[in-house]
């Protein structure tokens, strides 16, 4: 399931976002900042995530849990 005006993601095709987070980082040792869930879901109530080529689901559920799914 996909958000509205967002492509479907395919795992097997690399997005630029993708190839951008499979490459390492330059600090590795530092955290990311935190990201407001608001902000990641951009209204959505699931953020399809590609992690060392596997496909993820992060879904929100209607009390505001969050739910991670492969």
């Amino acid at each position: 399931m996909t958000a509205p005006g967002r492509p479907p993601v395919d795992p097997q095709r690399p997005t630029s976002a993708a190839a951008e987070a499979s490459a390492p980082a330059p600090s590795a040792k530092q955290p990311a900042g935190p990201i407001a869930s608001d902000v990641l879901f951009a209204g959505a109530n699931e953020v399809q995530i590609v992690h060392r080529g596997s496909l993820y689901r992060l879904k929100q559920t209607a009390l505001g849990k969050l739910i991670l799914t492969k």
